[in-house]
């Protein structure tokens, strides 16, 4: 059960500047991302030392097919395809899927509407990532780029052959542009962040641009950062009179294998993306078994109940399962059985996604962690997972979940070290060194009420100064009432929030669920309405944390971030946000975010939720994948192809039609 499709618009905005998010995001697109999952396959590299062109430089400077952000590339120069992909694939057919909740805007870079999934697909970046390597990047719109031992500047030499989806050529303008306009217009807390690394960038010549980072910041991630960035027609969008900061049912042009007509383009119904059949890159190594579908559609639904029905009826015919309970319980209808859909579970090794009920800290009675965490402990995860998720689910406890770089048990030397100066100037306590990494409240699974964490979390709120009166509801000492809303646009999240509901009743909480639709929550969680008190989101983090960390957790964006939904402001996390920012090697960076993530989880802004280590799917049997897929990613979009085989023998039979 994924987050409420609202936040996860919001997801879907391309908006982050840190390395794992942009090219992740914008690269890894083609293999079946969300936009904005943040998966983290980014970006670095080395190879062989040649003179700089640049004559003002005077030392050498390295020239590569990409970039690593530690350590060596994976693939050679001179790769023939990506080692998962499946070089004989036949192109043709169509993927169809579903996502619940609907779209009126094409713009993805803008909180003005709401963007259509995959909306940026068009859109290709000048480096892209690979689905089974993380912290490397490699050329797509670039043979080569160029720069020097401390990254302070890189240079990308453009393919000359690069076309838009309408046959025009792309250039190093259309770069610069894009550039431009992503930091003049792009989302506030993008600008915020952005501005802070990038100098300027020049064009050396039509096919040359150079990016200056600014003295003195760390640049570990930077050329990767810029390489990651959307690149659009600088004549189609000034042509079509376009604005990056307004909505748009006029998709942005790019150069990437699919396009969408604005015909196919029907606002909270349906959005088509065709293959371009003269795509340039077409026979480039890295795309070689990828984009292999004629024809990528999705269509939107308002209630997840309709949405499964239709794909019953053959109305989509490729499904991503988020409930437990139509997994356990509702894949039982003909079609399956007769084999004509196929379900399967396929594993997953990507990262927790950090799904969490998040509070708004800018509201004077989620300031206190003791009122927090007291909250926290009436949400009864175990009980949930057994007796409404058919214990499907684990628990998130991290922010970085199902890798290296979550924080366990008591803090290492190496974390000590860097939480020390921290706690000596009194911007941590001294617990931070000696106690072990916060843990959700376990509760018992045998009942939905666990009296122990009642009686733990009455404590908390008594001594907070909210105290049960007469009426069993606490009131602080000017009379006012604790209350508490839970915003939900997601029906499948009702059946659980209303029992955190009913214990936080118990306690004495004068608590609420409120359910809206998907444009109003788009409302309500943002600038300047911040109007909520607990909704659920994803705290999305990268395998290579940079700079994104500003906009998911930064005090500077904690009021113009569509990212730092709880408004989360901590000198100490700023702090240690730049030392992971500013780490040289993965050791490094690994304690650093072990360290942030500790202090992250002592906050106490959110309650996790759970994730799931399996792709659960359902396909109608004309579908098929290589037999090993890449661990980070299921890849339906690209990796997967059509058998016109089976699909002529499904429609045969009228299953299909």
């Amino acid at each position: 059960m994924p987050a409420p499709k609202a936040r996860k618009a919001a997801q879907a905005k391309v908006a982050t500047v840190g390395q794992g998010q942009q090219v992740a995001a914008l690269g890894l697109k083609a293999l079946g991302l969300t936009i904005g999952a943040a998966l983290c396959a980014t970006v670095l590299a080395s190879s062989l030392r040649a003179e700089t062109a640049d004559p003002a430089a005077a030392s050498p400077v390295i020239t590569s097919h990409g970039i690593s952000t530690f350590g060596d590339l994976k693939l050679p120069a001179d790769f023939k395809h990506l080692p998962y992909v499946n070089p004989e694939a036949p192109k043709g057919g169509e993927m169809s899927q579903a996502w619940l909740g609907g779209f009126d805007s094409m713009n993805p870079f803008t909180v003005k509407g709401r963007a259509a999934l995959g909306s940026t697909i068009m859109l290709e970046s000048i480096l892209t990532g690979t689905a089974d390597e993380i912290g490397a990047a490699y050329c797509l719109l670039c043979t080569t780029m160029e720069y020097p031992e401390d990254r302070s500047w890189v240079i990308f030499n453009l393919r000359e052959d690069v076309r838009f989806s309408d046959g025009t050529p792309l250039t190093a303008e259309d770069v610069l542009f894009s550039f431009d306009t992503l930091r003049t217009k792009g989302l506030n807390d993008f600008r915020v962040v952005f501005n802070q690394y990038v100098a300027d960038a020049e064009v050396l010549d039509p096919h040359r641009i150079k990016f200056t980072f600014v003295e003195g910041v760390p640049t570990r991630d930077l050329p990767e950062m810029v390489g990651g960035l959307s690149v659009f027609s600088k004549a189609h969008y000034e042509a079509n009179g376009l604005d990056l900061a307004e909505s748009t049912l006029t998709p942005y042009l790019g150069s990437g294998a699919y396009s969408a007509d604005p015909k196919d383009v029907k606002p909270g119904r349906s959005v088509t993306y065709r293959r371009n059949p003269d795509y340039w890159g077409e026979k480039l190594p890295m795309n070689i078994g990828q984009n292999n579908f004629d024809a990528i559609r999705y269509e939107f639904f308002s209630d997840s109940n309709a949405a499964f029905e239709a794909f019953k009826a053959g109305a989509y015919t490729f499904r991503r399962e988020s409930s437990s309970k139509a997994w356990a319980t509702q894949y039982d209808f003909p079609a399956l059985k007769e084999g004509d859909v196929v379900k399967a579970e396929l594993t997953s090794g990507a990262k927790a996604p950090g799904q969490a009920f998040v509070f708004n800290l800018r509201r004077g009675a989620w300031q206190d962690a003791r009122v927090r965490q007291a909250i926290g402990m009436m949400f009864n995860f175990e009980w949930s997972n057994k007796t409404l998720f058919y214990g499907l689910y684990a628990r998130v406890t991290s922010f970085w979940d199902n890798t290296e770089m979550a924080a366990k048990g008591a803090p290492s030397a190496g974390e000590a070290a860097l939480l020390q100066p921290l706690v000596d100037e009194g911007l941590l306590p001294a617990t931070i060194l000696t106690a072990p990494a916060v843990l959700p409240a376990q509760s018992s699974p045998d009942r939905q009420l666990d009296r122990r964490n009642l009686r733990a979390a009455s404590d908390l709120l008594d001594a907070a100064g909210w105290e049960v009166g007469s009426d069993g509801k606490r009131r602080n000492a000017e009379g006012k009432l604790l209350t508490l809303e839970i915003l939900n646009d997601n029906s499948q999240f009702d059946r659980l929030i209303s029992p955190f509901v009913e214990n936080l009743v118990a306690l004495g909480v004068d608590a609420k669920l409120v359910n809206i639709d998907g444009a109003e929550m788009e409302v309500r969680v943002r600038n300047p309405e911040y109007n909520f008190d607990l909704i659920t989101d994803h705290m999305q983090t990268s395998y290579i944390p940079g700079t994104e960390l500003k906009q998911y957790f930064g005090g500077e964006t904690a009021d113009i971030s569509v990212f730092n939904a709880m408004g989360l402001r901590s000198p100490a996390v700023d702090r240690l946000i730049e030392t992971v920012i500013a780490a040289t090697t993965r050791d490094e960076m690994e304690t650093a975010t072990r360290a942030l993530d500790r202090v992250l989880r002592a906050e106490s802004f959110w309650i996790p939720q759970w994730f799931n280590n399996k792709h659960w799917v359902a396909y109608y049997n004309m579908y098929e994948h290589p037999a090993e897929l890449p661990l980070y990613v299921l890849g339906e979009t690209s990796l997967w192809w059509y058998n016109a085989d089976k699909a002529a023998a499904l429609k045969a039979k009228g299953v299909l039609k």
